[in-house]
């Protein structure tokens, strides 16, 4: 890591020594409540959830973060501070989330940046109690039209797991299967796959993390996830806004 990066990483930290993290229960089942919160089926072990909602009482919670691109309701901050990246001096956006622009970490001093803002969302996760966050859109380099590369998110994203870590949170590689092995050096400590099965790259999860896979299959026309004998114990199949129980469309169902 850069001397830059450390000094913005012992920032965000806040002190010199790491507190002590909970450990992650591996194969335990989870769900995944990005579309609100609710109380946890019986028998769930890991909850994630947006930071605003906090953690599930009682249950291992990981805090979602979306580090290298912006929130739909946040994106002017990003846009002011010059951290998000232009094309001819229009913000790229990504085509699946086109309210979603993508962060430039293509230099160090913008890393540096982008890494001290999402130290605050680091911070507050922990301060409301959860136990680990996952990084979102590790893989925002492949939709930046050749402007960023895989080094530049890698570098990112080991200042944010240095500094995650440092306050006691674990962290997740969230999707990105095919640079998991690039990515190990960062020092994620478990991964988030969504549709691992469908795209058949769970096996690439398990590689680096063991039982230490959250997988969240989304229904499709021909993928069965729980009858793959080759899915992580901690599957899920949800609907794909991630709603709430109630809403129309709310699908959960453990493998």
């Amino acid at each position: 890591m850069t001397a830059v990066l450390i000094a913005a990483t012992a920032l965000i930290g806040g002190c010199s020594a790491a507190a002590e993290a909970r450990p992650f229960p591996a194969g335990v089942p989870w769900d995944y409540q990005l579309g609100g919160s609710y109380p946890p089926a019986e028998g769930t072990g890991v909850v994630v959830r947006e930071v605003s909602d906090g953690p599930a009482d009682g249950v291992y919670s990981i805090c979602y973060v979306n580090a290298f691109q912006t929130q739909p309701d946040a994106s002017s901050g990003w846009l002011a501070d010059g951290l998000v990246l232009t094309i001819d001096g229009e913000p790229l956006a990504d085509p699946d989330w086109p309210d979603e622009f993508l962060l430039d970490t293509g230099t160090e001093a913008k890393r540096t940046a982008i890494a001290d803002r999402t130290g605050a969302v680091l911070r507050e996760c922990a301060d409301r109690g959860f136990d680990a966050v996952e990084l979102d859109n590790l893989d925002s380099y492949v939709r930046s039209e050749g402007r960023l590369v895989l080094d530049d998110n890698r570098a990112l994203a080991t200042a944010l797991v240095a500094a995650a870590q440092r306050l006691g949170l674990l962290v997740g590689q969230k999707n990105a299967a095919e640079d998991t092995a690039e990515l190990a050096g960062a020092g994620f400590d478990f991964a988030i796959a969504e549709q691992c099965v469908e795209f058949g790259e769970c096996g690439e999860y398990a590689a680096q993390y063991g039982d230490a896979v959250l997988a969240v299959e989304y229904p499709g026309p021909t993928t069965d996830a729980c009858a793959d004998g080759d899915r992580p114990s901690s599957t899920v199949v949800r609907d794909r806004e991630l709603s709430r129980p109630g809403d129309v469309g709310y699908l959960f169902r453990r493998c």
